[in-house]
């Protein structure tokens, strides 16, 4: 079953369909074509460094395919909005189930693709915002670039962008620190 365009969904509907899709206010987004190397290289050296830091720590990584879902109410059932960020950091226990996460991850990671690089710029953005995800980062592999945004007040503040030869440096993580030159070798 695929979803129609013009039609309004919640995430009832969305566990019916085939393939790959994010719910962004009740819009289906087709999560189709596959991502390319770059950015799979990427995903890959940013899980490694992110799961090697939080291993003895109280948080778990987890990595795409991996729903979370934002809701007003805690109304997770209804929710039209169920996203699948590149990485995920979930630091309470409590919001992991066996589909997925509840809520807002401590962290998360997009790693920009042609096709998805609008979406995750604005309209994933505004709902990580929205729903208070402490710490976000947008990750460029065709400028070697990663933007660390951490939220203040409500709202994503940028902490800076850091390109090659430098380290990531978390808004949050005082001690998280990753050489950007491993994610894009």
């Amino acid at each position: 079953m695929k979803p129609e365009e013009s039609r309004i969904y919640s995430y009832k509907d969305y566990v019916q369909w085939e393939g790959r899709w994010e719910l962004i206010n009740g819009i289906p987004h087709n999560m189709s074509p596959a991502p390319t190397w770059d950015h799979q290289f990427a995903v890959g050296e940013l899980y490694f460094a992110l799961r090697s830091y939080f291993g003895n720590k109280d948080c778990f990584v987890a990595v795409a395919p991996f729903d979370v879902r934002f809701a007003e109410d805690d109304d997770y059932e209804n929710t039209k909005d169920v996203v699948q960020p590149d990485i995920s950091v979930i630091c309470n226990k409590n919001q992991l189930t066996k589909s997925g996460c509840l809520g807002a991850p401590t962290l998360v990671v997009e790693v920009l693709s042609p096709s998805t690089a609008l979406k995750d710029r604005n309209e994933k953005f505004k709902k990580y915002q929205q729903f208070g995800v402490p710490e976000y980062w947008i990750v460029d592999p065709n400028y070697k670039i990663i933007e660390v945004y951490g939220l203040e007040d409500g709202y994503f503040r940028k902490n800076e962008a850091y390109g090659q030869k430098q380290e990531v440096k978390s808004f949050i993580f005082p001690d998280l620190e990753i050489e950007i030159d491993k994610v894009f070798n």
